[in-house]
Protein backbone atom coordinates (compact mmCIF):
# COMPACT_ATOMS: atom_id res chain seq x y z
CA UNK A 1 0.00 0.00 0.00
CA UNK A 2 1.60 3.30 -1.14
CA UNK A 3 0.43 7.02 0.11
CA UNK A 4 0.94 10.22 -1.49
CA UNK A 5 -0.60 13.44 -0.49
CA UNK A 6 -2.18 16.53 -2.62
CA UNK A 7 -1.71 19.98 -1.06
CA UNK A 8 -3.05 23.02 -2.32
CA UNK A 9 -4.69 26.31 -0.76
CA UNK A 10 -8.53 26.22 -0.99
CA UNK A 11 -10.34 26.59 -4.40
CA UNK A 12 -6.87 25.51 -6.15
CA UNK A 13 -8.80 22.55 -7.87
CA UNK A 14 -7.47 19.23 -5.02
CA UNK A 15 -11.01 17.74 -4.97
CA UNK A 16 -11.77 18.31 -8.67
CA UNK A 17 -8.17 17.13 -9.74
CA UNK A 18 -8.93 14.10 -7.31
CA UNK A 19 -12.11 13.09 -8.90
CA UNK A 20 -10.87 12.73 -12.21
CA UNK A 21 -7.68 10.68 -10.91
CA UNK A 22 -10.06 8.10 -9.01
CA UNK A 23 -11.65 6.81 -12.29
CA UNK A 24 -8.23 6.96 -14.13
CA UNK A 25 -6.47 4.55 -11.74
CA UNK A 26 -9.67 2.37 -11.33
CA UNK A 27 -9.49 2.04 -14.96
CA UNK A 28 -5.94 0.71 -14.57
CA UNK A 29 -7.05 -2.00 -12.06
CA UNK A 30 -5.45 0.55 -9.04
CA UNK A 31 -7.90 0.15 -5.51
CA UNK A 32 -7.82 3.56 -3.94
CA UNK A 33 -8.64 4.87 -0.98
CA UNK A 34 -9.18 9.12 0.28
CA UNK A 35 -8.50 10.45 3.74
CA UNK A 36 -9.31 13.83 3.72
CA UNK A 37 -8.77 16.27 6.49
CA UNK A 38 -11.40 18.88 7.41
CA UNK A 39 -10.35 22.20 9.39
CA UNK A 40 -13.85 22.54 10.85
CA UNK A 41 -16.79 20.87 12.32
CA UNK A 42 -18.23 18.28 10.19
CA UNK A 43 -20.73 15.53 10.15
CA UNK A 44 -21.48 12.45 7.96
CA UNK A 45 -24.84 11.65 9.99
CA UNK A 46 -28.16 13.20 9.56
CA UNK A 47 -29.63 14.95 12.15
CA UNK A 48 -32.44 13.31 13.67
CA UNK A 49 -31.92 10.12 12.51
CA UNK A 50 -31.23 6.73 14.66
CA UNK A 51 -27.57 7.04 14.33
CA UNK A 52 -27.15 10.78 15.19
CA UNK A 53 -29.40 10.16 18.21
CA UNK A 54 -27.50 7.58 19.45
CA UNK A 55 -23.75 9.76 19.47
CA UNK A 56 -25.52 12.55 20.75
CA UNK A 57 -26.71 10.50 23.29
CA UNK A 58 -22.91 9.79 24.11
CA UNK A 59 -22.01 6.95 22.22
CA UNK A 60 -18.41 6.51 21.58
CA UNK A 61 -18.76 4.76 18.08
CA UNK A 62 -21.92 4.10 15.99
CA UNK A 63 -21.46 1.61 13.12
CA UNK A 64 -23.78 2.17 10.56
CA UNK A 65 -24.38 -1.09 7.97
CA UNK A 66 -26.48 -1.62 4.75
CA UNK A 67 -26.04 -4.18 2.05
CA UNK A 68 -24.52 -1.05 -0.02
CA UNK A 69 -22.03 0.43 2.63
CA UNK A 70 -20.91 0.87 6.00
CA UNK A 71 -19.63 4.07 7.83
CA UNK A 72 -17.86 3.86 11.43
CA UNK A 73 -18.25 7.33 13.19
CA UNK A 74 -15.96 7.90 15.98
CA UNK A 75 -16.35 10.66 18.28
CA UNK A 76 -13.45 12.19 20.29
CA UNK A 77 -15.26 14.04 22.56
CA UNK A 78 -12.31 16.26 23.48
CA UNK A 79 -9.84 13.48 22.51
CA UNK A 80 -6.76 14.43 20.31
CA UNK A 81 -7.26 15.03 16.82
CA UNK A 82 -5.67 11.58 15.20
CA UNK A 83 -2.72 12.07 13.32
CA UNK A 84 -2.03 10.40 10.04
CA UNK A 85 -0.32 7.81 10.37
CA UNK A 86 -3.09 5.90 12.82
CA UNK A 87 -5.97 6.69 10.16
CA UNK A 88 -4.15 4.89 7.32
CA UNK A 89 -3.91 2.03 9.91
CA UNK A 90 -7.66 1.81 9.83
CA UNK A 91 -7.89 1.61 5.81
CA UNK A 92 -8.52 -1.26 4.65
CA UNK A 93 -5.53 -2.50 1.99
CA UNK A 94 -5.46 -0.72 -1.15
CA UNK A 95 -3.32 0.28 -3.77
CA UNK A 96 -2.79 3.50 -3.66
CA UNK A 97 -4.00 5.96 -0.19
CA UNK A 98 -4.48 10.24 -1.59
CA UNK A 99 -4.52 12.48 1.43
CA UNK A 100 -5.89 15.56 0.74
CA UNK A 101 -4.95 18.03 3.64
CA UNK A 102 -2.79 16.99 6.62
CA UNK A 103 -0.06 19.22 5.74
CA UNK A 104 1.79 18.99 8.64
CA UNK A 105 2.47 15.51 7.59
CA UNK A 106 6.25 14.83 6.43
CA UNK A 107 4.63 12.31 3.46
CA UNK A 108 4.94 13.46 -0.04
CA UNK A 109 2.80 15.70 -1.57
CA UNK A 110 1.68 16.73 -5.05
CA UNK A 111 1.04 20.79 -4.61
CA UNK A 112 -2.43 21.57 -6.68
CA UNK A 113 -1.56 25.52 -7.72
CA UNK A 114 -4.41 27.11 -9.93
CA UNK A 115 -3.23 31.00 -11.41
CA UNK A 116 -6.30 32.44 -10.98
CA UNK A 117 -6.40 31.84 -7.40
CA UNK A 118 -4.12 34.11 -6.73
CA UNK A 119 -2.40 32.57 -4.00
CA UNK A 120 1.66 32.00 -3.55
CA UNK A 121 3.33 28.01 -4.22
CA UNK A 122 3.32 26.00 -1.25
CA UNK A 123 6.40 24.50 -2.56
CA UNK A 124 9.60 26.37 -1.67
CA UNK A 125 8.90 25.96 2.21
CA UNK A 126 7.05 22.48 2.24
CA UNK A 127 9.57 19.73 1.98
CA UNK A 128 7.41 16.79 1.53
CA UNK A 129 6.03 18.64 -2.06
CA UNK A 130 7.61 17.03 -4.83
CA UNK A 131 5.68 17.66 -7.75
CA UNK A 132 3.26 20.38 -8.58
CA UNK A 133 0.27 20.24 -10.75
CA UNK A 134 -0.75 23.27 -12.30
CA UNK A 135 -1.74 25.52 -14.94
CA UNK A 136 0.82 27.89 -15.26
CA UNK A 137 4.42 27.65 -16.12
CA UNK A 138 6.51 27.15 -12.93
CA UNK A 139 10.09 27.21 -12.51
CA UNK A 140 11.14 24.81 -10.58
CA UNK A 141 13.47 21.64 -10.72
CA UNK A 142 10.36 19.48 -9.52
CA UNK A 143 8.40 18.10 -11.72
CA UNK A 144 5.24 19.78 -13.27
CA UNK A 145 2.20 18.77 -14.91
CA UNK A 146 -0.77 20.94 -16.28
CA UNK A 147 -4.13 20.43 -14.28
CA UNK A 148 -5.90 18.95 -17.37
CA UNK A 149 -3.53 16.28 -18.35
CA UNK A 150 -5.18 13.48 -15.89
CA UNK A 151 -2.42 10.59 -17.20
CA UNK A 152 0.32 13.13 -16.51
CA UNK A 153 -1.02 13.56 -13.20
CA UNK A 154 -1.55 9.98 -12.35
CA UNK A 155 1.96 8.95 -13.50
CA UNK A 156 3.75 11.57 -11.30
CA UNK A 157 1.16 10.58 -8.12
CA UNK A 158 1.84 7.07 -8.65
CA UNK A 159 5.78 7.89 -8.75
CA UNK A 160 5.89 9.96 -5.73
CA UNK A 161 3.72 7.92 -3.74
CA UNK A 162 6.00 6.24 -0.81
CA UNK A 163 4.76 2.72 0.84
CA UNK A 164 2.77 3.48 3.89
CA UNK A 165 5.28 1.98 6.26
CA UNK A 166 7.74 4.59 5.17
CA UNK A 167 5.06 7.85 5.54
CA UNK A 168 4.20 6.39 9.04
CA UNK A 169 8.19 6.21 10.29
CA UNK A 170 8.87 9.41 8.74
CA UNK A 171 5.70 11.13 11.01
CA UNK A 172 6.97 9.10 14.37
CA UNK A 173 10.12 10.59 13.38
CA UNK A 174 8.73 14.16 14.07
CA UNK A 175 6.65 13.60 17.24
Amino acid sequence: MKVIGLAGWSGAGKTTLLTRLIPHFNAQGLRVSVIKHAHHQFDVDVPGKDSWRHREAGAAEVLVASSNRWALMHELRGAEEPRLPELLGKLSSVDLVVVEGFKREPHRKIEVHRAANGKPLLFPDDPGIVGIATDIAIETRLPTVHLDDIEAAAALLLRAAMPVEEAVAKSAAIR
